[in-house]
């Protein structure tokens, strides 16, 4: 029964997944939830007290795990470096978001769920900035930091730090885009030669921020 159970909640958080990435919160039924998951009605209140709990839930248990990942390949990537210097850590950072761990289907569950909820932001959007972006964000300042010649306020340097990482989601979001300008495939050659432009770009913008007054 338990394992029955356990079947049916990550068929509706699957379905459910696809159909808000697809469509949005308010224009996804419960109902329209539950046929693609092939339960009755009554399996999303039981399961997770509602539909606005279980779009939560959907961030909670899939688009934050798939941030923790993508976090998870930055870290390990600066294994072993005591105090990496600033290109590492920048190269670490492009190389985890464009060049794995996330599958493409992964991928683009992602982006399109991030994209409906940035259009239309709720609870769900604070739960991210709490739990998944704000800790990030300082992580980065803090292996930051130390190699800057200078003091440098936090606000400033979250706001440096901020601009580097739209860089690289950029490319980590708009590959058909950047692959139909550049008439490039988006193979692992590709990939490679974009990390590279990423870290020497964003070196020289953070290399900046020891010059200003």
């Amino acid at each position: 029964m338990a394992g029955t159970e356990d079947n049916t909640r990550e068929r509706l958080l699957d379905q459910a997944e696809r159909l808000f990435s697809e469509k949005g919160f308010a224009a996804v039924s419960v109902r329209e939830i539950t046929n693609a998951s092939q339960c009755n009605l009554a399996a999303v209140n039981y399961h997770f007290g509602g539909k606005q709990k279980l779009y939560l839930a959907v961030f909670k248990e899939r688009w934050a795990k798939r941030a923790q990942k993508l976090q998870k390949s930055f870290i390990q990537a600066l294994a072993g470096k005591q105090q990496p210097d600033l290109e590492e850590v920048i190269s670490a950072m492009a190389r985890a978001f464009l060049e794995g761990p996330l599958t493409d289907s992964e991928r683009r569950n992602h982006i399109q769920l991030m994209q409906r909820e940035l259009s239309n932001p709720g609870q769900a959007m604070g739960m991210i900035v709490q739990q998944v972006m704000r800790p990030f964000i300082q992580n980065l300042v803090s292996m930051i930091r130390p190699c800057l010649s200078r003091e440098v306020e936090d606000e400033r340097l979250r706001i440096y730090v901020l601009s580097m990482l739209g860089v690289v989601l950029y490319f980590f979001l708009a590959r058909p885009a950047v692959s139909g300008i550049l008439n490039q495939e988006y193979d692992q050659r590709f990939k490679s030669e974009l990390v590279s432009h990423i870290t020497a770009f964003c070196l020289n913008g953070m290399q900046a921020l020891n010059q200003e007054r």
